[in-house]
């Protein structure tokens, strides 16, 4: 059924940089492949999150660390095309051109909810011992293009902890700015997750985007539930 859903959908897979561009009809053992490893969330974890010498710190309370393949990385931003639901939320004061995980499948939200429990948080709790994993309040994929969304302003996000998973390449422009820091995210690889306390220290922007399209997964830590 799924795989009728990307065929009926009459999809183009979209040029990304080291993926050709292809209709899924013309291949449906590829389109099965990444629909059971996008469902089935496997072949995505960079097995070197287990080495502590890929872990490191971008600047103070600035952590980064390997998260998904490049592979799944693509597989995700095709996922999201095909879904077509890219908007901003209403009422959101810092709009964007957003997808939850959610919105392309339950079963990802869900999968990646556990895997930043079980794989992200223990590493950040060896820096930040008191905070407390109480889910995801979100994670999207947010798209970036000319004459689109281009930049987003200087903010902060009403969360525990925030992370952001670059994507893809191939563009220009487009970094993740933490100005009071004076770090950026230029110098993440491809599927690489940096994370941040969300409120008061750590306000962060996008800048302007000059070339290209780009992709990047937000993901917002909840913040503990007052009892």
């Amino acid at each position: 059924m799924r795989l009728n859903w990307w065929r009926r959908s009459g999809f183009r897979w979209p040029a990304i940089r080291g993926f050709g561009p292809r209709k899924c009809h013309d291949d449906d053992v590829a389109a099965y492949d990444e629909l059971t490893a996008l469902f089935g969330y496997e072949g995505c974890c960079d097995d070197r999150s287990d080495d502590s010498d890929a872990i490191r710190e971008l600047h103070d309370d600035i952590v980064v660390m390997p998260f998904w393949t490049p592979q799944f990385c693509a597989t995700v931003i095709r996922a999201a095309e095909a879904a077509g639901a890219f908007a901003a939320q209403p009422g959101d004061p810092v709009p964007g051109h957003e997808l939850s995980l959610a919105g392309i499948s339950p079963q990802l939200f869900a999968a990646v909810e556990v895997d930043i429990g079980t794989r992200v948080w223990p590493v950040l709790q060896q820096r930040w011992p008191l905070i407390d994993y109480h889910g995801l309040r979100d994670a999207f994929v947010i798209r970036y293009a000319m004459g689109e969304q281009e930049s987003l302003r200087l903010h902060h996000d009403v969360a525990q902890v925030s992370a952001s998973v670059k994507l893809n390449d191939g563009y220009i422009g487009g970094v993740l700015d933490f100005p009071r820091q004076a770090v950026d995210n230029s110098s993440l690889a491809i599927g690489e997750l940096i994370a941040w306390p969300s409120l008061v220290t750590h306000p962060h922007q996008t800048l302007p985007l000059t070339s290209g399209v780009k992709y990047a997964l937000t993901i917002w830590c909840e913040l503990p539930q007052v009892v």
